[in-house]
């Protein structure tokens, strides 16, 4: 194990540099003396408006849902003790790109706040039929809750695509383009709803550490403690459910994050610690950073989705936790 007091340093100095490559990396490079001499104001050109304009906001979007989607990832896993659990794994993600594509055919809105009330709405109907599926029973394996999350995201998804099936094909290929994932429509306009929620619920998980860290203990540990062990995990729930609603209905789907994230913190500094999860939101940031970094240089004159780059790596990071955990089981 790494003391945190040794890892966030390193940790800061990767997000520095990795916001300095996602302002220089693109379709247009930037050398990262331009990318200096922008930020410090000493240089008025093309250069500075692709990376005010273009590049930073897209990078802030980019780092905040990391970070956001690594946060909800590390609440579900502690509130529910399922190390696979994920916002995309068990719907959540699904039920809240459901509740967009709704408000975004039928009432042909764009993104704005009314979408991401739309997507907190089906995270919340998402989280709904998960309790009501699966229960919290601590008699009951882990595992079905994620077998209920999983047949729910197939559900949602079928439903997503039912909607689009009517939709106007206009549209279609706009909304299909979202729904796998992207950055590109980041603005300075809508970047403030992400990261006033993100900040929000990064101090609230903050000044609930320590009954978090009791939740690992087990229910009746934590409630010998003296925590309302429901009330606890079904406002943390609620929180997962506004976490991911901020950053589907603007980036659309991205899946994994939450559940690979969480896990590789925890390999270098354990868990139950405070700098667990700043240190979780970080790596987040500087993960989807360089997701973006690739979605823009992978293909020429295309942009890839970052759900299918996210989809990728985190399928065979899934494969590889359920492999090592096999092997746990059976020693």
């Amino acid at each position: 194990m790494i003391k945190p007091a040794v890892m966030m340093p390193v940790v800061l100095l990767l997000v520095l540099l990795s916001f300095a490559a996602a302002l220089a990396i693109g379709a247009a490079p930037i050398s990262f003396a331009e990318v200096f001499a922008s930020l410090s104001g000493q240089e008025s050109s093309l250069a500075q408006s692709i990376i005010w304009q273009l590049r930073m906001p897209r990078s802030l979007l980019a780092f905040v849902a990391g970070g956001g989607l690594a946060m909800a990832g590390l609440i579900l896993q502690t509130v529910t003790r399922n190390p696979l659990a994920d916002p995309y794994l068990f719907g959540i993600s699904s039920g809240a790109s459901f509740g967009v594509v709704i408000a975004m055919t039928l009432t042909g809105i764009g993104l704005g706040f009314y979408l991401s009330i739309a997507a907190f709405l089906g995270s919340l109907l998402a989280i709904f039929l998960l309790l009501l599926i699966a229960g919290f029973n601590r008699t009951q394996q882990v595992e079905s809750m994620l077998l209920a999350g999983v047949a729910l995201s197939f559900l949602f998804s079928a439903f997503t695509s039912l909607m689009l099936y009517w939709s106007d094909p206009q549209a279609v290929t706009a909304i299909m383009f979202w729904t796998l994932g992207s950055f590109a429509r980041a603005d300075w306009q809508s970047l403030w709803l992400p990261v006033f929620v993100v900040l929000l619920c990064l101090i609230f998980m903050l000044a609930n550490q320590r009954r978090l860290t009791a939740l690992l203990l087990g229910d009746e540990s934590a409630a010998t403690l003296g925590i309302n062990v429901t009330k606890l995990r079904i406002g943390m729930l609620l929180l997962s459910s506004l976490l991911t609603a901020s950053i589907v209905s603007l980036c659309g789907g991205i899946g994994f994050v939450g559940l690979m994230i969480p896990h590789i913190v925890r390999y270098f500094i354990g868990q139950g610690s405070r700098w667990s999860f700043i240190l979780t939101a970080l790596v987040g940031g500087v993960f989807m950073l360089w997701v973006d970094i690739f979605s823009r240089v992978a293909l020429d004159n295309q942009e890839l989705p970052i759900g299918i780059i996210t989809a990728a790596i985190g399928s065979v990071f899934f494969l590889i936790l359920l492999y090592f955990r096999r092997r746990q089981s059976t020693f």
